[in-house]
C-alpha cells in the first residue's frame, strides 16, 4: 500500500463520514428498539455480512497466527463491540446524535493515552495539547441545556456512559493494533465481532429479557431503520474504521475518526431536527482545533 500515501487517514475520515450518518439511523432506531436489543442485532446483520464478505474472498476464519492474536482480537471485540456499543447507544437515546458526538471525540485522547502507554507510539507536546482541547470541549458539552424531556441529571449520565463507552472502545482497538499491522482487514474486523457477538448472545440467552432480544431478528416495521444502520455502521464503517487504524498510527488515526461529529451536527439537525447551538458549535470548533494540532503539526 506505499504507492498509496495517505490511505490511513483518507479512510479514517471516510469512517467518520459513514458512522455519523450511522449515528443518526441508530438515534432513530432506538426510539423503537433498546440498547441492548439494538446492539444485539446489528452486530447479527453484521456477523452475516462478514462471513459472507469472507466466503466471497476466499478467506478461511482460522489463520496460521499465534494464539495470543486471537486472544488479543477478542478482548478487543469484547470491550468494543460487547461493551462499549451498548453503553454507546444507551447514552445516544439519553443526550442525542449532536451531544453524543461530542462526546465520543473522548476517544481520541484515549487512544493517545493508550497507544503511548500500552505500543508505544510517540506522543508529543502537540498532542498532548490536542487532547486536552478536545477534553475540553467535552467539558463544555456538560452544561448545555438538556434536550426535552431530558433532566440535568440525566444529562450527565449519558455524557458519562458515552465517556466510559469510548475509553472501552479505545483501549479495546489499542491492544489490536499490534494484531491488525500484520493481519488482513476482514479476518480482523471478524474476529472481534464473533467475540462480542458471543457476549452478547450468551446475554441473550440467560437474561430474563431474552424473549425481547431474539424477537428483534424477526421482520418488523422497525427494520426499515435499523437494518440500514446495521450495515452502515457495524459492517461498511467498521471496515473501513480498521482499515484506517491498519494503515496509519492509531493515534492519528482515531484523531481523524473525530470528525464525524463535524458530520454529524447537520445531518442530525436535518433528520432528527436537533438544534445547532453556539455550545455545541464551540465544543466541536475546539475539537477540531485539537485535530489540527496532532496531526499537522
Amino acid at each position: 500500500m506505499a504507492h498509496f500515501p495517505y490511505l490511513g487517514e483518507f479512510l479514517s475520515v471516510l469512517a467518520a463520514l459513514i458512522w455519523a450518518v450511522s449515528v443518526v439511523l441508530f438515534r432513530m432506531s432506538g426510539r423503537q428498539v433498546a440498547p441492548l436489543a439494538l446492539n444485539f442485532f446489528k452486530n447479527i446483520v453484521s456477523f452475516v455480512l462478514l462471513v459472507a464478505t469472507m466466503l466471497i474472498l476466499r478467506q478461511g476464519l482460522v489463520r496460521n497466527v499465534p494464539l495470543a492474536d486471537y486472544a488479543l482480537l477478542a478482548l478487543s471485540g469484547v470491550l468494543g463491540i460487547a461493551i462499549a456499543d451498548t453503553l454507546f447507544f444507551k447514552s445516544l437515546n439519553i443526550v442525542g446524535a449532536g451531544l453524543s458526538q461530542v462526546v465520543s471525540l473522548a476517544y481520541s485522547p484515549f487512544v493517545i493515552l493508550f497507544s503511548f502507554a500500552f505500543i508505544g507510539e510517540r506522543l508529543t507536546p502537540a498532542d498532548i495539547a490536542g487532547a486536552l482541547l478536545i477534553l475540553l470541549s467535552i467539558l463544555i458539552t456538560t452544561g448545555h441545556k438538556p434536550p426535552p424531556g431530558i433532566t440535568r441529571h440525566d444529562l450527565h449520565k449519558g455524557i458519562g456512559l458515552s465517556t466510559l463507552s469510548v475509553a472501552l472502545m479505545a483501549i479495546g482497538i489499542v491492544l489490536a493494533k499490534p494484531v491488525l499491522d500484520r493481519s488482513p482487514v476482514i479476518w480482523a474486523t471478524t474476529v472481534r465481532l464473533i467475540a462480542g457477538l458471543a457476549v452478547l448472545i450468551g446475554v441473550a440467552i440467560v437474561s430474563p429479557k431474552h424473549r425481547y432480544l431474539w424477537k428483534t431478528l424477526r421482520p418488523s416495521p422497525s427494520w426499515k431503520v435499523t437494518v440500514p444502520a446495521a450495515v452502515l455502521g457495524a459492517y461498511v464503517a467498521m471496515i473501513v474504521w480498521i482499515a484506517g487504524m491498519k494503515f496509519t498510527q492509531a493515534s492519528t488515526a482515531s484523531i481523524l475518526n473525530q470528525t464525524s461529529a463535524v458530520f454529524v451536527l447537520p445531518i442530525a439537525a436535518v433528520v432528527l431536527k436537533e438544534a445547532i447551538t453556539a455550545r455545541k458549535l464551540l465544543a466541536v470548533g475546539m475539537a477540531i482545533a485539537g485535530v489540527v494540532l496532532v496531526t499537522l503539526i
